[in-house]
């Protein structure tokens, strides 16, 4: 694969959560993967990228949404939502269960077979080039501990929200809990109120019992759970929790203040919970960054680590932070034409919607200039 640079970066964001911003301004792509990253450097590649001193960011990972296969939902009958979603900075995709298939199976060989066809159908497909973590097991009872290790085998990564199938109570889903961990995979759990017909509402008390590695939609699924019981779930746990676009915003910012009195930014993930009722939202994942930066006082930096690098850390991803030896999945983009802020953090912290002028993934670039987001100050350019 051919070498890419990318040079005149303004700012470079490093999804790491306790490393926000990288003194840098070039970084050298190869074979995929950031090669060098460093200041006035002078190296030859076969692709070189003026950025224009715009900002560098890692690219976005949606940790919540629900496929079926292919690029198309039948819960909104609509076609190409993950190839837009990269328009909006999304990179990579965490499926919390293959739930609106139609005649869903609710057995066990069906939930199975479901979780091992679709890894292994979104491992080799890339809508846009959007990477999607397909398979997001659906817990259905009758799964035994010989299950788990079958599901790891053949390639299934991680556990759906627990909640929406027939496994919803601690005590048949805290044992499978534990086969999952035990055979590698993330656990997230559905928490709040019932979300579509056949789930369940589950409060913090059975989140906590359960023991996922992943509260998913703690501020709803779109139905939030009381106040007192999100703080009980930050304060009282160590598990990460989600912030979803399709959620309860008052609910949102209520965990970043508690989250930040705990010290506890490094937990929170990012994600749409789409497609659902709410609809397919291409640059939900950005309109959360804009919520909780401009109302929660977030550092859009911190913003950008919640939905970058700590996603990729709870589903052990070789991305999600630019570093050198992970996979080069990067996001150039500035503030938007008109806006009040003079780059992209500063645009993020007042609200608006950056500008994305290129989207990279493989260190390929898959998008210039974003037919989603408005259009940015300043647009960096392929000079070779």
């Amino acid at each position: 694969m051919a070498r890419l640079l990318i040079k005149n970066i303004g700012k470079m964001v490093s999804g790491d959560i306790k490393n926000l911003l990288i003194d840098a301004d070039v970084i050298l792509v190869e074979d995929g993967k950031v090669a060098k990253i460093g200041k006035g450097l002078e190296v030859s590649a076969e692709k070189v990228i003026d950025a224009k001193g715009i900002t560098l960011t890692p690219g976005l990972i949606d940790s919540h949404f629900h496929p079926v296969f292919g690029d198309f939902t039948p819960r909104q009958s609509q076609l190409g939502f993950i190839e837009s979603s990269l328009h909006g900075g999304v990179t990579t995709m965490v499926s919390a269960g293959e739930v609106h298939l139609p005649g869903r199976p609710r057995d066990v060989a069906g939930t199975k077979a479901l979780a091992i066809l679709a890894a292994k159908s979104w491992a080799n497909l890339r809508p846009g080039g959007v990477k999607v973590l397909g398979g997001g097991l659906i817990l259905e009872k009758g799964l035994n501990e010989k299950d788990f290790e079958e599901l790891a085998a053949e390639g299934v990564t991680h556990v759906g929200e627990i909640g929406l199938g027939s496994v919803n109570q601690p005590e048949d889903a805290a044992p499978m809990v534990k086969w999952a961990k035990k055979n590698g995979m993330t656990v997230m759990m559905h928490t709040g109120g019932t979300s579509i017909p056949g789930s369940t509402t589950v409060t913090a008390e059975q989140v906590i019992a359960t023991d996922p590695d992943v509260s998913a939609h703690l501020n709803g699924g779109p139905t939030a759970i009381f106040p007192e019981e999100v703080d009980k779930i930050i304060k009282e746990t160590s598990m990460a929790f989600e912030i979803v676009h399709c959620g309860n915003p008052k609910v949102a910012l209520q965990i970043i203040k508690t989250a930040k009195e705990a010290g506890a930014f490094d937990r929170i993930l990012i994600g749409n919970d789409a497609p659902s009722g709410t609809g397919v939202i291409p640059l939900g994942i950005l309109r959360v960054l804009n919520l909780i930066c401009s109302l929660g006082e977030v550092k859009a930096e911190e913003a950008i680590a919640m939905a970058t690098g700590n996603t990729a850390r709870v589903y052990k991803l070789n991305r999600g932070i630019i570093k050198e030896g992970l996979e080069a999945d990067l996001i150039l983009m500035d503030a938007p034409m008109g806006s009040v802020g003079e780059d992209a953090l500063q645009a993020i912290e007042a609200g608006d919607i950056p500008g994305i002028s290129m989207v990279i993934v493989d260190g390929e670039i898959r998008a210039t200039t974003s037919r989603n987001t408005p259009p940015p100050k300043r647009r960096a350019i392929v000079e070779v």
